[in-house]
């Protein structure tokens, strides 16, 4: 695999997460939560998503190696 497919789904990767921290961040303002609460809820979802990439990253080299 290419050092550019790499440097894609890693950007990829980060995007989707700040797309679901700012979902986080934005529901939480919403739902009444101070500014604070909401950026420890973006937080959360940032690093979840991470997480969850970086363990299907490792499943799937597990897998297709």
């Amino acid at each position: 695999m290419s050092v550019a497919v790499v440097l894609l789904t890693a950007a990829l990767a980060v995007v989707f997460a700040l797309l679901a921290a700012a979902g986080a961040g934005k529901l939480a303002r919403l739902d009444g939560a101070s500014y604070p609460a909401a950026v420890r809820q973006a937080a959360g979802a940032f690093a979840a998503v991470v997480t969850l990439a970086a363990a299907l990253t490792a499943a799937f080299a597990a897998v297709f190696i």
